[in-house]
């Protein structure tokens, strides 16, 4: 950006008119949608999976004008049945809050175009993770606004187009939220305040999990290909799911970062396939433990797990130097002192996320959460690499990594880069052995 000319530069300027259409201009980027002479913010939906469902509900739930406009999917049957329950779902608002004919019905790997093309204002990016880089650059380009799910990215050049699109959705004044909902939630903003003043001391041991029984399983039906298998299965792929500790442990990471207002320089980790050995299960471990290290020498460790019948966790907690810290169950215990608990009231952050984002876009100061969302994504894929190699991995190598898990070309005869061999196995990551595919 240019440095702001003087008073007198700008009194002797003959461009004045130009620079204030300039500002006008960027106001009605940041806002949106004041063309018509209304406050309406048209929402796009690009996802018709059942996290994207709650998205649009939760976005049309938001105060104001806003309407859903148009709607994209790979698979038709995904998008008629979104559509059918979010109209159920908004009951007597739905004339008015829902109004997707057929002509902005969009299906097939560029339907996330054609929405975005559509005259939305927002667009909300809920596909399969390993997507996400290419929708938000697209959206960004095109100048909209973005709710995008967790996580952002699946691997390297993920995660530094996404920071890309960030910072230009930053010059541009467009905003970004992502779905990192414990950023919203009343009860984790005030446990972690106080442990930013120093509520338990200097921190330097975090303990974070997501431990499970598992997600669904779709069958191979028949006359399938490949790319259309892997879509309907994408938790099972890691170029479009990252594995669960990507999909679903990121938010006990991101939580983490959060606390140390920072990010793992290293990290080292185990994991395997130890129950759920199936060739339906595609090439995701059921379990990951991680160390992850600070520039300050501040531990991380980090456990998540999909076998039933096992301990289910899903936590974070701080240790000090004064104290300790149940972040997810907000205490904080300190030697001779009064135990602090949160008091305050609740709020469904899944919903507070998107009154968050669409308030400030109104206000002409929209979020934008690309980076930390990015950030997070890639603690994640570092200790996904960590666990799948068996080596110690930087945070420079994750992020400088060339490794690109994503098709040469996206089309439903196109070819994965993982395919099964003759016996309908996938190839798994063994450490110490493949590592050169991984890093």
């Amino acid at each position: 950006m240019s440095q702001e000319p003087s008073r007198r530069e700008f009194i002797k300027s003959s461009t004045a008119a130009v620079v204030t259409a300039a500002v006008a201009a960027n106001l009605s980027i940041a806002r949106s949608a004041h063309a018509a002479g209304d406050d309406l913010i048209k929402v796009g939906l690009i996802g018709c999976g059942g996290r994207g469902t709650g998205a649009a509900t939760q976005a049309l739930s938001t105060k104001g004008n806003v309407k859903l406009v148009a709607m994209g999917d790979a698979f038709d049957d995904r998008l008629k049945g979104s559509l059918g329950q979010i109209t159920k779902e908004m009951g007597a608002d739905a004339k008015e809050k829902v109004d997707v004919p057929m002509e902005r019905q969009h299906t097939g790997f560029d339907a996330y175009q054609k929405v975005i093309d559509s005259g939305v204002d927002l667009v909300i990016l809920a596909t399969p993770p390993g997507f996400r880089p290419i929708h938000l650059a697209a959206a960004v380009k095109a100048k909209k606004h973005v709710f995008m799910e967790k996580p952002v990215a699946v691997d390297g050049p993920g995660v530094r187009s996404v920071l890309a699109s960030a910072q230009a959705a930053k010059e541009q004044n467009t905003g970004i939220g992502v779905g990192l909902q414990r950023r919203h939630e009343a009860s984790y903003i005030e446990t972690i305040a106080k442990l930013h003043d120093g509520a338990i001391g200097d921190i330097h041991t975090l303990r974070v999990y997501w431990n499970g029984g598992g997600v669904w399983l779709r069958k191979r039906e028949k006359d399938m290909t490949e790319m259309q298998y892997q879509m309907r299965n994408w938790y099972y792929f890691n170029w479009l799911c990252g594995d669960h500790i990507c999909e679903q442990h990121i938010h006990n990471l991101d939580v983490g970062n959060w606390v140390k207002n920072s990010y793992p320089v290293s990290c080292n980790g185990m994991g395997g396939r130890q129950v759920r050995t199936g060739n339906e299960y595609g090439e995701i471990y059921d379990h990951h433990a991680v160390e992850y290290i600070f520039a300050d020498g501040a531990r991380m460790f980090s456990q998540c797990r999909h076998i039933p019948n096992t301990w289910n966790s899903v936590t974070e907690y701080a240790q000090g130097s004064k104290g300790s810290c149940d972040i997810s169950g907000k205490k904080i215990d300190v030697k001779d002192a009064e135990p602090w608990r949160y008091k305050g009231k609740g709020g469904n952050p899944y919903q507070v996320e998107h009154d968050d984002l669409f308030a400030s876009i109104r206000a002409g100061k929209p979020l934008n959460e690309g980076e930390y969302g990015a950030k997070s994504s890639l603690t994640a894929v570092m200790g996904r690499m960590a666990t799948y190699t068996g080596k110690i991995i930087t945070w420079d190598e994750a992020l400088n990594s060339k490794i690109s898990l994503a098709p040469e070309s996206y089309s439903w005869d196109a070819k994965p880069k993982v395919l099964p061999n003759s016996e309908g196995a996938y190839p798994i990551a063994m450490p110490g052995v493949n590592v050169d595919k991984v890093v």
